[in-house]
């Protein structure tokens, strides 16, 4: 038999009735819920009660974030311009980078692959090489982020709370003593210390901040396309930018 070029374990057609999962697609409609079906999509499982709650939690958390995000300016900038909907979210996606988005990824990476070494130890190794450590610290939570402290809370009622939610902790402890100051855990550390005990692999870390924070993205171009004249995110040259380049000269050939 000729070998295939592309494989999947996602989704198929068979006899003509579309198939997610192993499952019916129509039988799946009206009987999960949107959290359990993205769920279902990434894991290849059925989530039961607990896991659908902490799914909503996480999604829920991720959902938005104001309007200051680089991955909401430049939703919004690029529908200014006269662009349709998809593009402007498309922008958005594409502002997702190591410090807005992939944070959570690398948080969830140093999770799963420090696990099995003492927090200690892995501050000081971050310390050593001059690394930020993902997941901590944020410009306007000092003392706690209310999200973290709200996921954690529900992990604990769901049964969730584990072995990477104590190990996040231990770490934001470790580095306020090495460093003298508090670097609290922030949203991307919490959300990765809850995926990872409910088993998502780091690798697919970034995809879930960007299924999160995809209906947000929605929200704001739609906001800027009903609401706002195209090429209303034009800069003000004289008020909000700054020229530091060569003064005016003249061309001598």
């Amino acid at each position: 038999m000729e070998k295939k070029k592309w494989k999947t374990a996602i989704s198929w057609h068979f006899d003509k009735e579309a198939y997610v999962r192993g499952y019916k697609l129509k039988d799946l409609i009206g009987n999960l819920t949107f959290s359990q079906a993205i769920y279902l999509v990434l894991t290849g499982n059925l989530p039961d009660e607990r896991k659908t709650k902490m799914m909503d939690a996480i999604l829920i958390t991720m959902i938005e974030h104001s309007i200051a995000p680089p991955s909401v300016i430049a939703a919004r900038a690029v529908i200014s311009g006269g662009n349709p909907i998809h593009v402007g979210v498309g922008a958005g996606v594409l502002a997702f980078g190591k410090v807005h988005g992939g944070a959570l990824e690398d948080a969830m990476k140093l999770l799963q692959e420090n696990i099995d070494k003492k927090p200690e130890e892995v501050v000081e190794k971050f310390f050593n090489e001059k690394k930020r450590i993902p997941g901590y610290g944020h410009r306007y939570y000092k003392e706690g982020d209310p999200r973290t402290q709200k996921l954690f809370s529900i992990a604990k009622n769901l049964g969730f709370y584990g072995k990477y939610c104590d190990f996040a902790l231990k770490i934001e402890k470790e580095i306020e003593k090495k460093k003298g100051k508090k670097l609290i855990l922030n949203v991307d550390g919490a959300v990765a210390a809850v995926a990872s005990e409910l088993g998502f692999d780091w690798k697919i870390g970034e995809g879930l901040w960007i299924v999160g924070r995809i209906p947000g993205l929605v929200a704001h171009t739609y906001e800027e396309y009903t609401l706002e004249k195209p090429f209303s995110k034009r800069l003000d040259e004289e008020k909000e930018a700054e020229y530091i380049g060569v003064p005016p000269r003249e061309l001598e050939l």
